[in-house]
């Protein structure tokens, strides 16, 4: 017989947390890019907005601010604030646009945290057929759908796109029912609850649930 084509790795566009970056999130996710090697790999952009330093922050980050996708208010930026006036956003989706068509073609997209809650917008306008977001999937770490009553258009509609939610039950961060809340947005959400807190997860379960659910969209495999 002849012999199986290997399928290149998927290629996901990874969006880091609030207060993070490409850098830090490149760090921490050390364990996750061996777990998926061979399979898919992560490319993390650098979200537009640098945060602003805490007046008691000692030592400044030089050259890697930590940066976030938008703010609820000046330069602060909390999850469960129905902001009335958040900025930031349309920037940080043309920047996810930008990558998209620079450093393409990408299969899917890797979010954690604040990072998640804007890949879960592009998902609702990739759904819509916005034809700046051509990804077939979202991962979606510690995910949650803003407050902010200026983004409720992204949630109006169920977002028909297949995810992957990630949650952990001990999250005092973005808490388990804020993730819950997100997934109930997506048409068909598979939900993976796992004991830890605010991080991504990659012990043994996890680490099969991922596969399992990348394996969907294994280029070469007939989706």
């Amino acid at each position: 017989a002849a012999m199986a084509v290997e399928a290149r790795p998927l290629r996901l566009l990874a969006l880091h947390g609030y207060r993070q970056s490409a850098r830090r999130l490149r760090q921490r996710t050390g364990a996750l890019r061996k777990a998926l090697r061979g399979r898919a790999e992560l490319l993390p952009i650098d979200a537009p907005h640098p945060v602003p330093a805490a007046a008691s922050q000692d030592e400044p980050d030089g050259d890697d601010p930590p940066r976030g996708w938008w703010f609820s208010g000046p330069g602060t930026f909390e999850a469960g604030e129905a902001a009335a006036a958040p900025e930031g956003l349309e920037e940080s989706l043309s920047a996810v646009a930008a990558a998209l068509a620079e450093q393409g073609p990408f299969d899917g997209l890797l979010g954690f945290s604040q990072g998640a809650a804007l890949a879960a917008m592009v998902c609702a306008l990739r759904a819509r057929g916005d034809p700046r977001f051509p990804v077939a999937f979202a991962v979606l770490v510690a995910g949650f759908a803003s407050r902010a009553p200026a983004h409720g258009h992204f949630y109006r509609d169920p977002i028909a796109l297949p995810t992957l939610h990630v949650v952990g039950d001990t999250d005092a961060v973005i808490a388990a029912p804020l993730s819950m809340e997100l997934a109930r947005c997506f048409v068909e959400p598979m939900v993976l609850a796992h004991p830890g807190g605010h991080f991504i997860p990659v012990a043994a379960a996890q680490k099969k649930a991922y596969l399992e659910f990348l394996e969907r969209f294994r280029p070469g495999q007939g989706q």
